[in-house]
Parts: structure tokens; C-alpha cells; sequence
């Protein structure tokens, strides 16, 4: 059974992603073995449909902090047309990193108009941070390793729901 992410569950993303959050001025540090990491993958989160031009992807949503820092630590497969899209509170310069993450992704950082400005390799187990480039990043879309290469999907291009675009259905201010 799919699901999708209503409006109202976009503002209580945007609630609950962290008020004081600002944009680091350099790549902020991973989390070390010592923290409160988590100890074992999360269930399949709700998910939305998005176009990336013709191909469509079931992307989970990460909407909540835990979500968010779990990511897809410990999974060790990814259908070839899912995905997991995390929605930052505000725009800034993203950081991402592999911490206990054992299946290599590619990650895009996204515009907040749904734009793709960077698409980067993250490499298994890696807690080096893949720091963006962009100070405008809004959105960051993971996928299997190499997929925007096999899918012909590079920087410039618009990414869409089936409920709209992604500011329509993420950022939308009630």
C-alpha cells in the first residue's frame, strides 16, 4: 500500500526540523561510534511519488528528526526505482555522510524551487561529509548508487510529486 505526505504533515516537518538550525559555515562533524546513534534501520517510512523528467521514483520521506538521522543507516537494499528524500528546514549548505550506512547511494541536492544543482556518489560506511557546493539547498533526494548516471538525470533538471511540485507539497506555509 503506498502512502503520500499531506501539507499538514509537510508543516509538522517543518515544526519539528529544527528551529534554531542555520547554515554551517564548513562541514559540520559526523556523528562518532561514541554518540546516541541509531543501533538498526527504521521500517519503510511513507513514501510520494516523483518524476525526475520521465523516470518515477517511490521516494520515502524522512519527516521527523530521528527520520532524518537514521536515514538508511543499516538497509542493504534499495529497490531501483525508490528513493529517500529528506526536506530541509531552510536553505542552506548540505552536509551528508555514511555513518553505518552499508549500501553506496548517490545523492542529489535540490533547490527549493525542486531544481537538482548537485548530484554526488556517497560511498558505503563513508563518515567523511559530502559537503554541497550550493548554499541553496532545500531538498536531498537519495537513491542507489550511480542512478542518476543510468537514468540520464543530471543537474538542471525539475523534480515533481504527484500532488505538485515539491515546494507546492513541502514547503507550503499554513
Amino acid at each position: 500500500m503506498k502512502s503520500f505526505v499531506p501539507a499538514a504533515l509537510a508543516g509538522a516537518l517543518l515544526a519539528c526540523a529544527g528551529c534554531d538550525h542555520a547554515p554551517p559555515p564548513a562541514a559540520p562533524a559526523p556523528p562518532t561510534a561514541g554518540s546516541d546513534l541509531p543501533t538498526h534501520a527504521q521500517s519503510k517510512l511513507a513514501t510520494i511519488k516523483l518524476w525526475l523528467g520521465s523516470e518515477e521514483l517511490e521516494a520515502e520521506v524522512a519527516a521527523t528528526p530521528l527520520q532524518e538521522e537514521t536515514g538508511m543507516m543499516f538497509r542493504t537494499n534499495l529497490d531501483e526505482h525508490a528513493g529517500m528524500i529528506f526536506i530541509l528546514p531552510e536553505p542552506e549548505r548540505a552536509s551528508f555522510w555514511m555513518t553505518n550506512c552499508p549500501l553506496p547511494l548517490a545523492a542529489a541536492y535540490i533547490d527549493p524551487q525542486g531544481t537538482i544543482l548537485e548530484e554526488h556518489e556517497l560511498h558505503s560506511n563513508d563518515a567523511t561529509p559530502v559537503l554541497s557546493t550550493a548554499e541553496n539547498v532545500q531538498f536531498v533526494l537519495e537513491v542507489n548508487s550511480n542512478w542518476f548516471d543510468r537514468h540520464h538525470i543530471g543537474v538542471g533538471t525539475l523534480i515533481t510529486t504527484e500532488h505538485g511540485s515539491l515546494p507546492d507539497v513541502f514547503l507550503r506555509r499554513q
